[in-house]
């Protein structure tokens, strides 16, 4: 009827033990987020980074605040300055572009020189 001390710690000593089945849902868990979560998150800042870097005067561009504009200026590495309505521009923090809607070529190397043998 009554339980020996015996068993009583024996049972006591198995439960507390901490084995790898237990730790294995929270490692399968954190995989899960990993695959799901966190690197895409990850991929997406790499390439809003580098669509930051390749903005150059001309691009038409959106904000994240819903502005569309043309960039006229690159006024430094983190300001632009974009024209939002005819003589309307204003300065622009470079993080806060959204979207790139229309890219620009980019300068042809010779062009320069061709101007200043035309003046």
């Amino acid at each position: 009827m009554f339980v020996s001390p015996a068993f009583a710690q024996a049972a006591g000593a198995a439960d507390s033990g901490f084995g790898l089945m237990q730790l294995l849902p929270l490692v399968l868990i954190f995989v899960v987020f990993y695959f799901l979560l966190i690197r895409p998150q990850q991929k997406k800042m790499k390439q809003h980074k580098e669509l930051l870097g390749a903005l150059r005067r001309g691009d038409r561009i959106v904000t994240t605040g819903g502005i569309i504009g043309t960039i006229t200026k690159v006024a430094s590495d983190t300001e632009l300055v974009l024209e939002i309505a005819e003589g309307v521009r204003v300065r622009l923090v470079r993080g806060m572009v959204a979207e790139v809607l229309a890219k620009t070529e980019p300068a042809k190397e010779d062009a320069p020189a061709a101007d200043k043998a035309a003046s």
